[in-house]
């Protein structure tokens, strides 16, 4: 079995056509059939459909898909560590962070971190909590710091930061902080600003307004990422949103929690890697300083 056929499978799998992947690839499209072909008469199965839209999966197709995706990122970390101690390189790590965890977490480490490894190389990529963990799972991250999945995973590797909880927030002088009674129906009376249907915090919300058996808020305002980029908005009208409390109150003056109990998610921020990848010196001593920082950031939370 050709390590290339391999490579060009994977490609037209992630591109859904032969043309394009062979544009990606630089190959010629009948190259990539004949590689296609090579690979199902080797395994004796059936990888893919044509259909209208191009190559689809077939079921074996999608199994394959994702061992082959497994193989090639444990190759790649072979690869890298073997180069690492070949030639004494510090190398390079790759990190995702979400947006709402820049500030807060990662910019201080990496800081610490560029300080103690002058030559260090750090790739950042941010992003949604669900695609960098698929990209971690993929080997194109060496790890996250990210909200911590509640269900262990035997890829992953959790390593617990600290517990920051999703908060509803508002302006200072927002009118429901005045509301006597405050219950969930009033939120509704009032625009949100919220991350759009595939992200967490957004999923919360809407769940907690439908089993209340109340529709869905109002969103006047709706991101691809998290809302602590658009805190101005959130001051400047009677906009609602949710972000972490540790958010609130590091770094959003002229904001407030609204005062109800049911409004409150607890959730884990962490690091992820996964469980059997190559961890390279540099990116131990990246996770050594993130617990670090956290331990001594606990330490005063629960003085204060």
């Amino acid at each position: 079995m050709r390590l290339e056929d391999l490579n060009y499978f994977v490609a037209v799998a992630q591109a859904g056509q032969i043309a394009r992947a062979a544009e990606q690839m630089g190959q010629s499209q009948p190259a990539l059939t004949k590689a296609i072909q090579r690979l199902e008469q080797q395994l004796g199965i059936q990888l893919f459909v044509r259909s209208s839209r191009g190559m689809d999966l077939t079921t074996s197709g999608t199994v394959f898909l994702e061992r082959i995706l497994n193989v090639r990122s444990s190759l790649h970390d072979a690869i890298r560590e073997a180069n690492d101690l070949h030639l004494g390189k510090l190398g390079v790590v790759r990190v995702g962070v979400p947006s709402s965890l820049v500030g807060s977490v990662f910019s201080d480490a990496f800081a610490d971190l560029i300080q103690q490894r002058p030559a260090a190389r750090v790739q950042v990529t941010i992003g949604l909590n669900d695609p960098l963990v698929t990209g971690l799972r993929r080997g194109e991250l060496d790890l996250c710091i990210a909200t911590l999945p509640h269900k262990s995973d035997a890829e992953l590797k959790q390593t617990q930061l600290f517990d920051d909880d999703l908060v509803v927030v508002a302006r200072d002088q927002h009118p429901l902080h005045d509301k006597r009674s405050l219950r969930l129906a009033h939120l509704g009376d009032f625009p949100w600003l919220l991350p759009n249907a595939d992200v967490i915090a957004r999923k919360l919300v809407d769940a907690c307004f439908t089993e209340a058996g109340l529709p869905p808020p109002t969103v006047a305002l709706e991101t691809n990422s998290s809302a602590e980029g658009l805190m101005a908005a959130i001051r400047k009208t009677d906009l609602l949103t949710v972000i972490g409390h540790g958010t609130l109150v590091q770094s959003t003056r002229g904001l407030r929690a609204l005062d109800i109990p049911d409004l409150r998610w607890s959730r884990s921020v962490g690091i992820l890697r996964r469980q059997d990848g190559y961890h390279s010196p540099l990116a131990n001593r990246l996770v050594e300083i993130l617990i670090k920082r956290a331990a001594t950031l606990r330490t005063a939370n629960s003085k204060g």
